[in-house]
C-alpha cells in the first residue's frame, strides 16, 4: 500500500524584548540559574502581571507580514497542568481569541515550485522553566530564568506532505522572524523550537490517520529526521495491523528515533479559563498601520525582486534570501563588482564554504562584502584569473589584506600580453612534439580530451597567471596551424 505523510508544525519563537511577557525580569541568554525570576514570574500570592507592550506589537508584525487576520480583541486564559518547571501551576497562554488569526506563507521548494502553507494562528503565551538532568547525583535540578520569556506560537495548518517540505517551511518561518527582527533565530539557544505533528493515511484517502506530536524539536536537521523516523514507525505498525496511539514523543539524535513521553492532551485537559488578572487586549487600526509602516522588505518580496532586478535564477534567489544578512551581504558585494551572476556564484560557493566550514553565521565573516566585492572587480578587469582568486580569497580569510594588497604582494598579477602567453605556449609545445603530433592526427572526441591537457599544462607553466581566454585562443590557433 502507498501512504501519504500529513504533517504540521507547531514553531515557537521567542520574542526579542528586553524583558519577559508579564514582568520587568531580563530575558538575557546564558545567565546563573534562577537569578532572572521575579515574584511575578514566580506566580507568588499578591502579585499581578502587567502586559509587555513590546511583545504585542511583534505579534502584530509578524500577522500582517503572512498576511493573517489581526485580531482586534484578544484574550490570556490559563491552561491548566502541573510539571515541575511551571511554578504558578499554569501558564498564561491565549487559546480562544489569538491575536493573530489565519493567514499562510509561500515556501520555496528544492524543485524551484512555490508552495503555500496555511497558518491556523499564532498567539502570545510565556515559557515555562527548564528542567536540568546532568550534575545532580541522580535529581532534577530546575531553572526558572525562562519562566514568563515572551513566545509566539505559530501553528500552520496539516499541509505539508513530506519532511523535506516540513523544513522548508520551519527554514521559512525562521527567515521570516529574523527579517522581521521580532526573533532572533537561535535554535541553540531554545529561541525557535518546532513541535512536529505526523500522521500517515492511505495515498488518496481524505480522513487524517492519528496523529503524535513530537515535542521541542531544536534543528532543521532533526526536523527531517524525526519525521521521517516517526512516518516510517507508523507506516510499519499500520502495515503490521496495528493501530497508532494519539501520543506525545521525544526525539533523540544520538538514537534517531522518537519514544513515547505522554498520552496526548486535549484542550479540556488543561481547564482553559480566561485570566482574571489581565485584561483582553484590544487594537484599534492606528495602533496596526503604525506596526504596518515599520515593515520591512519581506523574503518573498526580495526573492522575487532579485530575479527581476538582476535575473537571477528562482534557485539563485532563494538561496540569496535565506537570511536578510546574507541578502543585505550579496547586495553590497554586488554594488561594487557590478555582476550580479558572479557575485552570486561567490557568495553561494566560496563564501558559503567558508562560513560552513568554521561554523559562523554570514555576520561573523572574515571577509567584508565590501573585500569580496573589491576581489570580483580584480576578476572582471582580467587582473586576476577565477583560480588566482581563490589564493586570493584564502589570503583575504586569514586577514591579509584586500585583494589589492594581497595580489601585488604575492605577484599574482595575470598575464594578459599575447607576446608574453606566445612565448609560453611556444616552449611549453616544443617540449610537447609527440602530442602535439598526435592531436593533429585524431579525431574530434580525442582532440576535445587532448586539448584540456594542453590548456592545463600551459597554465601550469603561466603558474596559473595567464589568462584563461586568451590561452584558450592562442592554443588553438597554434595546434591547428
Amino acid at each position: 500500500m502507498q501512504w501519504e505523510i500529513v504533517i504540521g508544525l507547531e514553531i515557537h519563537a521567542q520574542l526579542s524584548t528586553v524583558s519577559k511577557i508579564f514582568s520587568g525580569s531580563s530575558t538575557t541568554f546564558g545567565a546563573e540559574p534562577n537569578t532572572q525570576a521575579s515574584l511575578i514570574d514566580l506566580g507568588m500570592p499578591g502579585v499581578l502581571p502587567v502586559l509587555n507592550g513590546q511583545a504585542v506589537r511583534r505579534a502584530i508584525k509578524f500577522g500582517l507580514a503572512i498576511n493573517a487576520e489581526i485580531g482586534k480583541k484578544s484574550v490570556f486564559a490559563r491552561k491548566n497542568y502541573f510539571y515541575p518547571d511551571l511554578p504558578k501551576g499554569y501558564q498564561i497562554s491565549q487559546f480562544e481569541l489569538p491575536i493573530i488569526g489565519k493567514g499562510h506563507l509561500d515556501i520555496a521548494l528544492e524543485d524551484g515550485t512555490i508552495k503555500t502553507v496555511g497558518i491556523t494562528r499564532a498567539h502570545l503565551e510565556e515559557d515555562a522553566g527548564k528542567s536540568l538532568h546532568e550534575d545532580f547525583q541522580g535529581m532534577t535540578g530546575i531553572d526558572l530564568n525562562r519562566a514568563g520569556t515572551p513566545l509566539l506560537e505559530i501553528v500552520s495548518e496539516p499541509d505539508m506532505r513530506s519532511a523535506k517540505e516540513a523544513v522548508a517551511y520551519a527554514k521559512a518561518i525562521h527567515a521570516m522572524v529574523r527579517y522581521l527582527d521580532i526573533c532572533d533565530g537561535n535554535m541553540a539557544e531554545g529561541s525557535l523550537r518546532c513541535d512536529c505533528n505526523v500522521s500517515v493515511r492511505p495515498l488518496g484517502a481524505k480522513e487524517f490517520g492519528t496523529r503524535c506530536e513530537i515535542k521541542n524539536v531544536n534543528s532543521f536537521r532533526n526536523v527531517e529526521k524525526a519525521i521521517t523516523y516517526e512516518a516510517n514507525r507508523q507506516i510499519e505498525i499500520l502495515e503490521d495491523g496495528g493501530s497508532i496511539t494519539q501520543e506525545t514523543r521525544l526525539y533523540d539524535p544520538a538514537k534517531d528515533e522518537t519514544r513515547s513521553m505522554r498520552s496526548k492532551e486535549e484542550a479540556n485537559d488543561y481547564r482553559y479559563f480566561p485570566d482574571p488578572d489581565l485584561l483582553p487586549v484590544v487594537l484599534d487600526d492606528e495602533l496596526i498601520e503604525e506596526v504596518r509602516a515599520l515593515l520591512p522588505e519581506l523574503p518573498t518580496e526580495k526573492r522575487e525582486r532579485l530575479q527581476q532586478q538582476f535575473g537571477l535564477s528562482a534557485y539563485d534567489a532563494s538561496v540569496l534570501t535565506a537570511s536578510r544578512e546574507l541578502a543585505d551581504y550579496f547586495e553590497q558585494a554586488q554594488a561594487i563588482c557590478g555582476d550580479a551572476k558572479l557575485t552570486a556564484n561567490w557568495v553561494m560557493g566560496e563564501l558559503s564554504s567558508l562560513l560552513n566550514k568554521d561554523n559562523l553565521d554570514v555576520t561573523a565573516s572574515p571577509i567584508s562584502a565590501e573585500l569580496l566585492g573589491g576581489l570580483l572587480v580584480r576578476i572582471k578587469d582580467n587582473t586576476i584569473s577565477g583560480k588566482i582568486a581563490k589564493t586570493v580569497f584564502e589570503a583575504m580569510a586569514a586577514a591579509e589584506g584586500t585583494a589589492d594588497d594581497i595580489i601585488s604582494a604575492k605577484g599574482l598579477k595575470q598575464v594578459t600580453d599575447s607576446g608574453a602567453i606566445e612565448s609560453i605556449l611556444d616552449e611549453m609545445l616544443s617540449g610537447l612534439a609527440k602530442d602535439v603530433e598526435e592531436y593533429r592526427l585524431a579525431d574530434d572526441n580525442k582532440r576535445k580530451k587532448m586539448f584540456g591537457f594542453f590548456v592545463g599544462q600551459a597554465m601550469k607553466a603561466s603558474k596559473g597567471k595567464a589568462n584563461p581566454q586568451q590561452v584558450n585562443e592562442l592554443l588553438k590557433s597554434k595546434l591547428e596551424s
